[in-house]
């Protein structure tokens, strides 16, 4: 019988005309949301500030970030995890450009409505990504 971890995120929700944001790190396949691990006894509001400022040079204030619920799904990158995912819905400045940093590899932007063939998905973006090209929105 195989063990589960679960894994406690953060998953920043970034659109910019209509297209999502999604980051690959070093040493994966999978694009994903902008986000990471909660720390032990980190607030999941600061978490994602910290993830965003660390992954793409983005500040947040965690207090305007609209939290959309938890979601939860298979870990992409890592074997035998689940993730249990804090997403929030984050603006960014229309005059911000994110760039990999970190240990970030590349990021793409990608439209929900197409589908998404060209770039491996991790599980928990794929599921943001089916829900905006169905409803057109995310939903708590």
């Amino acid at each position: 019988m195989t063990s589960t971890t679960t894994l406690h995120i953060v998953a920043a929700v970034i659109v910019r005309d209509g297209r999502f944001l999604l980051v690959r790190k070093r040493g994966t396949m999978a694009f994903m949301q902008v986000g990471g691990k909660i720390e032990p006894g980190e607030d999941p509001a600061a978490a994602l500030a910290r993830e965003c400022a660390e992954e793409i040079g983005l500040t947040v204030d965690a207090a305007t970030a609209r939290p959309l619920g938890r979601r939860h799904a298979v870990a992409a990158n890592e074997p035998d995890h689940l993730v249990d995912a804090h997403v929030f819905a984050v603006d960014l400045p229309a005059d911000f450009t994110p760039e990999a940093r970190a240990e970030l590899a590349e990021l793409v932007w990608v439209d929900p409505a197409d589908p998404v063939t060209a770039y491996p998905v991790a599980p928990l973006s794929q599921d943001l990504l089916a829900q905006t090209a169905v409803s057109g929105t995310l939903n708590a």
